[in-house]
């Protein structure tokens, strides 16, 4: 029976709601079960809500810190019933994973800009990467980054606003519907044939992190691992919700190992790029104790928009039109040894076990047009970011290996997948026949 979770402000979307859900269960048959969960200012009644709005705000407060939610502004009350409705979804969800007849199989939620924020928030701090989300929003056709963030909720937009059952907002609603109860089936129907898996009946999981400059490098070492080992390849293109993504994942236990070719994000952190992962890249898995090794591809590089975006302060500098909207900045001497810096504080401070951590420094060359006669080929500059992690990591029994060849030769990659391998464990009869 695929269970689905509605989240919704009733005392502002009452109608609107209840058509979602009478659609989903009319979508879903039978033996679909939907729980009406209401997440709004102001106490609603009526017998097909699940959870009311005054059980959340009291029963679910944060620390035990009831408030009184009508009196709050309107943005602290976002972010009140965000609380209460976490510590909800949280404790149904594990519910869910003890008992199979509780089990949550999707989440939906349709509604203006408050309620998409409210919602999101809490089907990202709850709810795993994999499990159906989706948001009907009358603003999905704008910026998604801070609502999508690292997860896999999906944006259907509204089209006109959620107020007053109009034949579009009736079509676009049951489509909604339509949708959540079919991915829901399909994501009970998975978990129901194969619940967990056990490490010894399934390949090892592995995150690579990639960009264009480094997909050459990437794509071997997965070819590589894939044909010659029990290993599966999850790879991440660095885009800022990339190394989130895969960080999360890590923290969620889907990733076993990672290879983190490309740390490119952090240039963006440090100088101020688009494609910024945030101040805590790297840590997660430091923190997790998983097989790791780190190297510095496309640390040449800060991130821009079109090349009139590129901020004044950088426009003098060394810049690459990498396709019509992304503009490439070379990073300069101080800026490579405070990435150095960076991943120097990161190790240090972060590793849960050292012997599982490498850091591998590809001295000919961190991406494709940073080798020599490249545009981005600046030899100072490299010799700054090596010698920053060689010096800060000098008796950390972590080992730093300087490798003469460029990130995207092919020994390279070999040599860097192999390294991982020794890492994980693989005994040599895992290897695949060919």
């Amino acid at each position: 029976m695929p269970h689905i979770v509605l989240l919704g402000t009733c005392d502002t979307k009452l109608p609107e709601l209840l058509y979602l859900r009478s659609q989903i269960l009319e979508s879903g048959g039978t033996t679909c079960k939907v729980t009406f969960v209401d997440v709004g200012r102001t106490p609603v009644k009526h017998e097909l809500i699940d959870v009311r709005q005054d059980t959340l705000a009291k029963e679910y407060a944060p620390e035990s810190d009831a408030k009184d939610v009508a009196g709050l502004a309107r943005g602290d009350v976002i972010k009140y019933m965000i609380a209460c409705a976490t510590k909800w979804l949280a404790e149904a969800y594990s519910k869910g994973l003890k008992d199979p007849d509780l089990a949550i199989h999707g989440c939906i939620n349709a509604g203006g800009t408050g309620n998409t924020s409210l919602a999101s928030a809490v089907m990202r701090g709850v709810l795993p990467i994999g499990l159906p989300k989706l948001i009907v929003s009358t603003n999905a056709s704008g910026d998604m980054g801070p609502i999508v963030g690292e997860s896999d909720v999906t944006m259907m937009y509204s089209v006109c606003d959620i107020a007053g059952l109009n034949y579009l907002l009736r079509r676009i609603l049951s489509n909604a519907a339509g949708a959540i109860a079919g991915m829901a089936q399909a994501y009970e129907r998975s978990t129901a044939a194969s619940p967990q898996d056990t490490s010894g009946q399934r390949k090892k999981r592995v995150g690579l992190t990639m960009f264009g400059v480094t997909t050459p490098c990437v794509d071997k070492i997965r070819e590589h691992l894939e044909s010659n080992y029990e290993i599966e390849c999850f790879v991440f293109h660095c885009t800022g919700a990339g190394g989130r993504a895969m960080e999360r994942l890590v923290s969620e236990g889907v990733l076993e190992a990672v290879l983190d070719i490309t740390t490119t994000e952090i240039c963006d952190q440090l100088c101020g790029g688009v494609m910024d992962a945030g101040p805590s890249r790297l840590e997660g898995p430091l923190k997790a104790g998983i097989p790791y090794i780190i190297s510095v591809g496309a640390t040449d590089m800060t991130n821009f928009g079109p090349r009139s975006t590129v901020p004044e302060r950088y426009q003098g500098r060394n810049l690459y039109e990498h396709n019509p909207t992304v503009t490439l900045m070379r990073t300069n001497t101080e800026e490579c040894r405070a990435i150095g810096e960076f991943i120097v504080e990161k190790v240090n401070h972060y590793t849960k076990d050292k012997a599982q951590v490498q850091v591998v420094l590809p001295l000919g060359g961190v991406s494709m047009i940073a080798t020599p006669g490249g545009p981005f080929h600046d030899a100072k500059a490299d010799e700054a970011l090596f010698s920053t992690i060689k010096a800060g990591l000098k008796g950390s029994e972590v080992p730093v290996v300087e490798d003469e060849r460029d990130i995207n030769d092919e020994g390279f990659a070999v040599d860097v997948a192999e390294r991982l391998v020794r890492l994980v464990g693989l005994p040599k009869a895992a290897k695949l026949q060919k």
